[in-house]
């Protein structure tokens, strides 16, 4: 778990509890001292991170719309932004999963995770050129493919039924599923550009895909 060690006797009170909302505005807080909704937030703290507390033990969070915008980075992107205590329950989510997942993604799978990143993967990737071209003496071919509108075609169903084999608590499960249903461009399809939680979910799904090439067609680079 990122930010420190705990006992999972239960996962959701766990989630739940004041502590873990404080370090979740904490972590999510952070760089964005100027944005207006976060200052409007940070303004009341402690009543707004209360009742998040107690929507969440008393099981009626719900989470609210989002506010759409484009970005370039550098192809157009459409993000949509959650609201601010939206957000705290997705960073909190993510602190208590995240370590249930990572031990099953594969070595070289480097977006969104800690340690990882571009920097890495281009130290990996010119290691294996470097490795299979014989000290660059040798033709090496590369795969190289994008899958088209990623974000929008992820399916709700295979994804929820993914977290299940890892996630076994049945509050968090329902939280989970929450905030997966809380966007979709088509029927049962599509995750936001915008929250943190897409990208845990986007490794999730796209792990089976990493096993496939490295396990069942045992792609070695």
């Amino acid at each position: 778990m990122r930010g420190g060690v705990f006992i999972r006797h239960n996962l959701y009170d766990w989630l739940c509890s004041l502590p873990s909302l404080l370090d979740g505005w904490n972590e999510f807080k952070s760089g964005k001292g100027g944005k207006i909704d976060v200052q409007h937030f940070s303004l009341n703290l402690e009543n707004e991170l209360f009742a998040l507390h107690d929507d969440l033990v008393q099981e009626r969070y719900c989470h609210g719309s989002y506010a759409g915008f484009y970005l370039h980075d550098p192809k157009l992107r459409h993000i949509h932004k959650a609201s601010v205590r939206d957000r705290i329950v997705h960073h909190v989510v993510m602190r208590a999963i995240e370590d249930k997942f990572e031990p099953g993604f594969i070595h070289d799978s480097y977006s969104s995770r800690i340690n990882k990143g571009t920097h890495r993967a281009v130290e990996r990737f010119r290691k294996f050129a470097w490795k299979l071209s014989r000290n660059d003496t040798k033709t090496v071919w590369i795969l190289k493919c994008d899958i088209c509108r990623f974000f929008d075609s992820v399916n709700h169903a295979i994804l929820t039924r993914l977290i299940r084999r890892r996630v076994k608590c049945p509050k968090t499960l329902q939280l989970l599923d929450t905030i997966i249903d809380s966007f979709s461009v088509s029927s049962g399809k599509g995750i936001p550009l915008g929250n943190v939680t897409s990208q845990l979910f986007s490794n999730i799904y796209l792990n089976e895909l990493d096993q496939f090439i490295k396990r069942r067609l045992r792609i070695k680079y």
